[in-house]
């Protein structure tokens, strides 16, 4: 490897926003004299903008993945997920700097975006290590397609008229079926997206678990349940459905699943790493990024305060 230091920018380049902001970062990395890794097809919509991020590396063909020491995101948490496919097999922690809506998974806004860069260029921040999932489709006996997700795996209905059946299972036991619009396998990362949507609980990011959760499902026992991260999951399509299934893994890799077909989820032997900046309570988070009502809140009674 290499002992020049590499850091790689990802940023949502459909937002002007975003290219500007993207210019600002690259600016401080060059100030800082080292220069910016980007991949190929951003840094193309960079210039199509007309906006100049000077001297920059091409991600596989100047820097190799693994050359990264830590991913800079710029936008919100589908541009973070896309960071984690790229950053996927490297030991390179992400850190994310919000410029969508609600933005989970950053760890800053966009007023916060130069004290992130250059705390990540010091090395002031802690790594997380994120409980993913290892996600297999199995037809007959046999692997057809394996990813993973850092937020859930879903198995959906691919018509809008038909309703999928399936069955679902924990650990080689079957435990329930019903006709559903799909089951969100979910990490604790995942669990205030899609997962939540679904009437699934918030789980704290710490917490090693995988959620399932049933979608729209027609059955008197339908409960999101919550598993230890040992603990297989999976679901099966079942032969009598009238649809056909779709399997998406972070609403960014799909797979077709035939009426027979099988997915299985388990807690992924790789961690996704996240930088930490700030060392902020979730229950911080939650309240900001929700806008959840705290008004009258008080915290713990101190001795000398009235009662």
């Amino acid at each position: 490897m290499s002992d020049e230091r590499h850091i790689l920018l990802v940023s949502h380049t459909g937002r002007r926003d975003s290219i500007d902001a993207a210019v600002e970062v690259c600016d401080i990395l060059h100030d800082a004299g080292l220069t910016p890794v980007m991949p190929f097809d951003e840094y193309a919509d960079i210039r199509r903008a007309e906006a100049s991020v000077g001297q920059v590396d091409i991600l596989g063909v100047d820097v190799r993945p693994d050359e990264i020491e830590i991913v800079i995101v710029l936008g919100g948490d589908g541009t973070i997920l896309r960071a984690a496919e790229l950053a996927r097999g490297t030991t390179a922690p992400i850190v994310g700097v919000n410029l969508g809506h609600v933005g989970f998974l950053a760890e800053s806004e966009r007023d916060g975006l130069a004290e992130t860069v250059e705390r990540a260029l010091t090395g002031e921040y802690k790594v997380e290590e994120r409980v993913a999932l290892q996600v297999d489709v199995v037809v007959g006996n046999e692997i057809v397609y394996s990813s993973w997700a850092l937020n859930e795996a879903t198995v959906e209905k691919a018509s809008r008229e038909r309703m999928l059946e399936v069955v679902t299972e924990v650990d080689g036991r079957p435990l329930s079926s019903f006709g559903c619009d799909g089951v969100v396998f979910s990490t604790p990362t995942g669990s205030t997206a899609y997962s939540f949507s679904g009437g699934g609980p918030v789980v704290w990011p710490d917490v090693d678990a995988i959620l399932m959760v049933p979608l729209s499902a027609h059955a008197l026992f339908s409960r999101p349940i919550v598993v230890g991260p040992d603990r297989v999951l999976a679901v099966e399509v079942l032969r009598r459905t009238s649809g056909v299934g779709v399997l998406w893994c972070d609403g960014r890799r799909t797979h077709d699943l035939p009426p027979g077909a099988r997915v299985e989820v388990r807690r992924s032997p790789e961690p996704v790493r996240v930088a930490r900046i700030k060392d902020a309570a979730f229950a911080d988070r939650l309240v900001a990024k929700f806008r959840l009502p705290v008004a009258g809140w008080r915290g713990p009674q101190r001795d000398d305060e009235d009662v």
